[in-house]
């Protein structure tokens, strides 16, 4: 059975995982107020999400 000869430092461990390369995320238009948006997410300028009203919006008052 085969067996370490010594101890791996945390470093040496740690290098496998340090090749992560983290990528900005995909945007496309929103098709009802036409923001840059992530997809497959609520629009969080208009609160619309496959068509329907999800987030309520709180309408400003002058």
């Amino acid at each position: 059975m085969a067996v370490p000869k010594g101890k791996q430092s945390k470093r040496r461990t740690n290098q496998r995982f340090a090749n992560y390369k983290a990528t900005a995320p995909t945007l496309v238009e929103c098709p009802h107020c036409h923001e840059m948006k992530e997809s497959h997410r609520v629009c969080g300028n208009c609160g619309f999400y496959d068509g329907k009203e999800v987030v309520a919006q709180k309408e400003e008052k002058n």
